[in-house]
């Protein structure tokens, strides 16, 4: 068997304080998209050196970050929240919302005339292309609003996690997170248990798998073979800290994310 590299996955950045161990290891850049901002939204926005709204986000971003802050003046939590960059076809954002960014310095990338790509495409482009002073050496995109709404939404965000498969992005939702393993690697899944878990699953995402092994899981893969219309392993339970995964195809690693 061919020796691969390891990469190793961790949900640290759903914890109120990225461990120490873990904190040089990551940059995060967070991304929202139009479908209802996750309750734990606030904690990614202080974990993130970059921010940036898909078009309509903006509309969630604008609405729904104050009702995280009741007590406080709506104004002054949007003023402490603006995106760095809103980008996408501009179909979707209102008006008023799109001047108070752009007033508080918020970068407007008008990409109306491409219509052949979707916004977390437009975006995850400027984030691996363009965006300075962001260590990208390590980075790891957070997608909140990636999941929900229309079918065919959620399977757009899924093929541009695989269209992307060298960056680390992260979709997420009040329920679970998605993120792309890749085939060319062994992944160390480092399990945060006090705010996921325990259920998950593990898809072959773009062809099927003839062999796929796993540890830490209560019902593990043993060079097991999976492909849509066959054997695919939803509805598993995480039974360890640490979950290994080594596969012949790019699996989609899915957790669920607990409810505090």
């Amino acid at each position: 068997m061919i020796a691969m590299d390891l990469m190793h996955h961790s949900s640290c950045f759903l914890l109120p304080t990225i461990p120490l161990q873990r904190r040089p290891s990551l940059t995060y850049a967070l991304l929202v998209l139009n479908q209802n901002l996750p309750r734990f939204t606030p904690l990614l926005w202080n974990h993130a050196q970059l921010h940036l709204c898909a078009d309509g986000g903006a509309n969630r971003l604008y609405d729904e970050m104050p009702l995280f802050f009741p007590q406080e003046d709506a104004s002054d939590v949007r003023r402490r929240n603006k995106p760095d960059v809103i980008k996408g076809d501009m179909d979707s954002i209102r008006r008023e919302v799109l001047e108070f960014y752009a007033s508080l310095g918020t970068e407007i990338v008008d990409k109306s005339h491409d219509q052949d790509t979707t916004d977390l495409h437009k975006c995850v482009t400027y984030i691996r292309d363009s965006a300075s002073g962001l260590d990208k050496s390590n980075l790891c995109v957070l997608v909140v609003g990636a999941l929900g709404g229309r079918f065919d939404h959620e399977m757009g965000n899924l093929n541009v996690i695989c269209r992307f498969s060298s960056m680390r992005i992260v979709l997420l939702s009040n329920d679970s997170l998605i993120h792309l393993l890749p085939r060319t690697y062994c992944h160390e899944i480092h399990i945060q248990t006090s705010v996921e878990g325990p259920h998950c699953g593990l898809i072959p995402i773009g062809t099927p798998s003839k062999s796929s092994t796993t540890t830490g899981l209560q019902w593990d893969l043993n060079n097991t073979a999976m492909e849509f219309g066959g054997l695919v392993s939803t509805s598993n339970i995480v039974k360890e800290e640490k979950v290994t995964v080594q596969s012949d195809c790019d699996l989609l690693w899915t957790i669920s994310i607990k409810k505090l």
